[in-house]
């Protein structure tokens, strides 16, 4: 009996198809509208969640800070290689650490001029911000320790200093040193702030601190923690030594901040969630917009086919199968809905993160979910008519013209 009422059922749809169609673009715009929002959403969140893990694994970044004293607030004190030392000696859980000290300048090749930002770093850089060298090699340990000008320069500096010509052996001016390009960093692209990584020129710590900085300052450390668990404990240790050695009184306010690229991630990843289950709310009222064109055209149905109706509960129809049948009616145009909606709404994310440059994730869930949705707006929408279909009165329903 349910096959066959599935049939007559296609057929009714089959009989009136452009009004059919007409009603299913309700529901496949709201479902199609769902799964758009919601891909894309979960694209920006995945998107935002790689580019905060592109800056580096595991990462706490400690600066220096702004330390508020009485109505003034005054820069803090840049660390110390002491400082450094006692991080690495008295902090466990640090699989990686590199001090860095950095300035913006402009580089110069002939005539050729770039401004970009010049770090000064140590072997532990590359392995905590994650770079690598793609061409030519990194830094020898006689270069580190001697302070010696050579240079490792980004994607981003090489094509406007160089173009297409290689860069290794060739000597660039950072204020007023020479430095030989011994590397390449392989490109990183945009950092999820919106800088771009590949704009950098990465000298030897010595070499820039006696050459371009001119003390022994250094601006900040990166941290990379060896596991993902332990980064708020590690985070807590460096906090607790640095208070004490400078000499931060309890209930003292910080000259220091120490950030935690994981929380930045869960941060950012949060808020995008939620922009995400705010369109989806917002896309999912066009279902219940759908789902009143349902109801409304399974009514105008039943009162078409009201001497049907009529004709079938007379000759011994029961009432339960007329309801099925109507009820089944207004689910197969929901459900025809919803599958052309997934296929509109993939589709339309798919374009939209090529054009926004995210990345392309489907959720089964998402996608089951809005069917099944779907299909539940066929039943709540189809009941009220199939109803009446139902309890119509046979004599009255042959006298209906």
């Amino acid at each position: 009996m349910l096959w066959a009422t599935l049939v007559m059922s296609v057929r009714e749809v089959r009989k009136n198809a452009l009004r059919s169609f007409l009603t299913m673009l309700g529901i496949m715009i709201g479902v199609g509208a769902v799964i758009a929002m919601v891909t894309i959403g979960e694209g920006a969140t995945q998107k935002v969640r790689s580019d905060v893990g592109a800056l580096g694994e595991n990462m706490l970044v400690v600066s220096p800070g702004a330390a508020r004293r009485g109505p003034e607030r005054t820069a803090g004190n840049p660390f110390q290689k002491e400082d450094v030392e006692a991080i690495e000696r008295e902090v466990t859980g640090i699989k990686a650490l590199s001090p860095t000290s950095q300035s913006s300048t402009t580089v110069v090749v002939g005539n050729q001029n770039w401004p970009t930002s010049v770090i000064g770093v140590d072997d532990g850089y590359f392995e905590v911000r994650g770079y690598k060298v793609e061409l030519g090699r990194s830094f020898s340990e006689v270069e580190a320790a001697s302070g010696t000008p050579v240079c490792i320069i980004g994607k981003t500096v090489r094509d406007n200093l160089f173009g297409g010509a290689m860069p290794m052996g060739q000597r660039i001016r950072v204020k007023q040193v020479s430095c030989l390009v011994v590397g390449v960093l392989a490109s990183k692209g945009q950092a999820a702030m919106g800088g771009d990584q590949d704009d950098v020129v990465l000298m030897p710590l010595r070499a820039f601190q006696r050459r371009i900085a001119g003390n022994n300052n250094i601006s900040s450390v990166y941290l990379q923690v060896a596991d993902a668990q332990m980064t708020s404990s590690v985070q807590a240790q460096v906090e607790d030594l640095l208070r004490e050695r400078r000499r931060i009184q309890p209930g003292g306010v910080d000259d220091f901040n120490v950030r935690n690229m994981q929380e930045i991630a869960d941060t950012m990843s949060s808020v995008t969630a939620s922009m995400t289950g705010l369109l989806g709310g917002i896309a999912a009222v066009s279902l219940l917009v759908g789902g009143i064109g349902i109801m409304n055209i399974m009514l105008v149905s039943v009162t078409e086919r009201t001497r049907e109706v009529g004709t079938r509960l007379a000759i011994g129809a029961l009432a339960s199968e007329v309801l099925l049948q109507f009820l089944v009616e207004a689910v197969v145009l929901a459900l025809l809905g919803g599958i052309l909606g997934i296929l509109f709404g993939l589709s339309l994310s798919y374009a939209a993160t090529q054009s926004l440059s995210l990345p392309f994730v489907i959720s089964p869930g998402t996608v089951a979910g809005a069917f099944a949705f779907s299909a539940a707006v066929g039943v709540i929408f189809g009941y009220l008519p199939a109803r009446k279909a139902a309890r119509l009165n046979p004599i009255e329903a042959l006298r209906h013209e």
